[in-house]
């Protein structure tokens, strides 16, 4: 078997993996360290585990947050965490932490979906798994769901879908479908899209490496078609792009597009200046970032 540092059995390099010869698969990043549920001693944010489906694998971290009125529901942020479609989890001390200061400061409670990555699930694995863990959700509606905590906190009639990056991209899918098709008990009121990895930049072909079953550079996952965007199922987006992020354009391109398509709602567009992609994510403790996470938490609560 080749070495991840022979070159000269490397078919493919691309900005996540490289393919070698033999059909081995090599990703640059080695895999993230897991955590497990736990209660904050800090927010009060409580968060547990459950499985969605055993075949295929999909399941997703649940955070309560401490101020649970018994006779107020709690709207629902759906999180789909990023890592280009082949790294990162739900589970990560990355995205633990940030779905739960989420969940504390916006005093929602938050389903962080555990969905399938490539190489071991190629796409469109993280999209069929995101809108099967979306529909579990909404087997909450009349309180007799599998999860007690849905049961009783969740308002399902005030459901947010959000993600980063991939995550962001796979939101844009998923508003799609419930636009589509619908999503019977539940209302979306809106959905917030951190960067997110749509197409026309170079790495439009690592998406279609790992998408087997594309249709070509045009594919509607990645460059969202008018009839898509026009029947995005809620009333509200907010977009954030970076700076010095190369996908700053394709996510100003999805927001004007959005804009022209017909669609009924209202979309917003914040420019974190000075800033590469995902920044907070990779520097939490910034200034910046808090303000990023600041206006997320805002758009849930108003």
């Amino acid at each position: 078997m080749a070495s991840p540092t022979d070159n000269t059995h490397i078919t493919h390099e691309f900005r996540f993996f490289q393919v070698h010869k033999d059909g081995q698969i090599v990703l640059r990043r080695p895999p993230v360290e897991k955590i497990p549920p736990s209660d904050d001693p800090i927010t009060g944010v409580r968060s547990k585990d459950v499985v969605i489906s055993e075949n295929p694998p999909v399941s997703a971290r649940i955070f309560l947050p401490k101020s649970t009125e018994t006779d107020r529901k709690l709207p629902l942020l759906f999180y789909i965490h990023g890592g280009g479609f082949c790294m990162q989890s739900a589970f990560s001390p990355t995205f633990h932490n940030l779905v739960g200061s989420v969940a504390a400061k916006s005093n929602a409670i938050a389903v962080s979906v555990e969905y399938g990555l490539f190489p071991g699930r190629p796409i469109p694995a993280c999209y069929e798994d995101s809108w099967a863990a979306l529909q579990w959700v909404a087997t909450h509606k009349n309180g007799n769901g599998p999860d007690p905590w849905l049961n009783d906190h969740a308002d399902l009639d005030r459901v947010f879908i959000g993600g980063d990056s991939a995550g962001g991209n796979i939101t844009h899918t998923l508003l799609s479908r419930v636009g589509s098709i619908g999503l019977a008990g539940v209302k979306v009121l809106g959905a917030v899209l951190v960067h997110p990895y749509f197409g026309g930049t170079e790495d439009d072909h690592m998406w279609m490496y790992m998408c087997p079953e594309n249709t070509g550079l045009e594919d509607p996952r990645m460059k969202p078609a008018t009839e898509d965007l026009a029947r995005i199922g809620c009333g509200k987006v907010l977009v954030f792009v970076a700076e010095k992020d190369e996908l700053k354009e394709p996510g100003k391109r999805y927001v004007e597009e959005l804009k022209k398509s017909g669609w009924g709602g209202t979309v917003e567009i914040v420019e974190n200046i000075g800033e590469g992609h995902c920044f907070h994510i990779l520097k939490p403790k910034t200034d910046k970032a808090e303000e990023l996470l600041n206006e997320f938490v805002s758009f849930i609560k108003h």
